[in-house]
């Protein structure tokens, strides 16, 4: 039996080629029982992980910029929250909560009810995944409303379920031949600054329009908003698009559901994302960051509208697994305990400051934007914000072989984005943004 790792040295280390052989070998076993859909970004395999490194089967160490594309908030391998998971593994690890109950997911509910936006009575649903979660928000919001229309913004992802890849804006990869889709699904305009140059309530106007005018608000049992755009791009709307958007909803009947799978859970430096822009949504999805690892996601929202649902038309078998929901629960007592709020808001400091010096150097990089631990640089013909699709593969490829995981997204496929874990040191940071100042000068 293998060894517990206890520590690992928080240094990029490279010390065979990438992938190296033992990767190789993974790789080509992996090639012949791994469904050619399930996409390798990089051919590294990894062996064990701590912080914010992860070390592969060749022993090389890379600073992980991405998170685990978001999960890991807090870290890899979280000492608390491990111990949290596995004393109550050793109690119970199943029973399916509509059942027989257990305290961790009542009091994950408690949490999500204290830390979620507003201060009325609010209830949640535990699920395994992102886009469980939103898919169930739309279920919730149609019962309650008694309405099928839901609205989603351009540039934003929600999942791969069948309805979430409808809500979809991008269709490669998601969903490019997966259809025929769910129905009643309507896309509008969302406010991007960079691109459209709009104010908040020119950019809220013209969505408000667009709903009104091919749907109609009465038709609509809610509205699907990231308030800052994941996959799309990290998009952040100008100030006033999103309350403008709730005011909207809430004088139409319209559910207003704040996704939050990426940015929330002291991602952005606030617990949620929506409290950077006075948004107070009806309902909220978690995910990601909540569990730091373990599958888990949740819906929360008014207790009126949570309640809407007749008595075994939410849940799932796994749904609020004992074991992730204990995590959970220690994730958020380790934010309070440790400031990790505050360790949020020292990555933007050190990032974005070492990201503006890059922009200096390199006219490509168009717009630096984000907030806490999410932020991303998009690439531009310079003085234009006509995307450039091929730097961004560039820069990722080279840095993998230097010791750093980074990721793309945008709809055009020209934006680096950085979802590194809080507990990341400056020194780490800086290095990481080392890196990819050698691939620019290097392209």
């Amino acid at each position: 039996m293998n060894s517990v790792v206890t520590d690992v040295a928080q240094e990029r280390r490279v010390v065979t080629e990438i992938p190296g052989p033992n990767s190789q070998a993974l790789h080509a076993r992996r090639q012949k029982v791994v469904s050619a859909g399930v996409a390798a970004t990089f051919p590294i395999y990894i062996d064990h992980a701590k912080g914010a490194i992860l070390v592969d089967v060749d022993g090389n160490q890379y600073i992980d910029m991405g998170g685990g594309i978001g999960v890991v908030t807090i870290g890899h391998v979280d000492d608390a929250v491990i111990d949290a998971a596995m004393a109550q593994a050793h109690k119970v690890t199943h029973t399916l909560f509509t059942v027989a109950g257990y305290e961790s997911y009542v009091r994950l509910c408690e949490l999500l009810a204290q830390h979620t936006p507003g201060d009325f009575e609010k209830k949640s649903v535990l699920v395994n995944s992102g886009a469980e979660a939103v898919e169930n928000a739309v279920k919730i919001a149609r019962k309650f409303t008694g309405r099928t229309g839901v609205g989603v913004l351009d540039h934003g992802y929600h999942g791969r379920t069948n309805l979430t890849m409808a809500m979809n804006f991008k269709a490669m990869p998601y969903k490019l031949g997966f259809g025929p889709f769910a129905g009643d699904i309507h896309h509008a305009p969302n406010s991007y600054p960079f691109h459209d140059k709009l104010s908040g309530a020119e950019a809220a106007a013209r969505t408000i329009s667009y709903f009104e005018k091919k749907v109609g608000a009465t038709d609509l049992a809610c509205l699907v908003v990231e308030p800052i755009q994941g996959e799309g791009g990290f998009v952040v709307p100008a100030d006033g698009y999103l309350p403008a958007l709730q005011k909207w909803c809430n004088d139409n009947g319209i559910v207003y559901v704040s996704d939050e799978v990426q940015s929330g859970i002291m991602r952005t430096g606030h617990y949620y994302a929506s409290e950077f822009f006075g948004v107070v949504p009806d309902l909220v999805t978690t995910a990601k960051g909540v569990a730091a690892g373990f599958p888990i996601a949740a819906v929360t929202g008014r207790a009126d509208i949570m309640d809407a649902s007749h008595a075994g038309g939410l849940g799932g078998t796994f749904g609020g697994n004992p074991m992730a929901a204990a995590a959970a629960v220690q994730v958020f007592e380790e934010i309070e305990k440790r400031d990790l709020l505050g360790e949020a808001k020292r990555i933007e400091k050190t990032l974005k400051g070492a990201l503006v010096n890059l922009q200096k150097k390199y006219p490509t990089i168009g717009d630096i934007r984000g907030k806490g631990a999410m932020l991303a640089i998009e690439f531009t013909e310079p003085g234009t914000d006509t995307p450039i699709s091929d730097i961004v593969p560039k820069i990722t490829a080279y840095a993998i072989q230097k010791g750093v995981l980074l990721l793309s997204a945008g709809t055009y496929g020209n934006v680096l984005r950085f979802l590194p874990s809080v507990i990341t040191s400056d020194e780490l940071i800086l290095d990481a943004v080392a890196v990819i100042d050698e691939a620019l000068s290097s392209i």
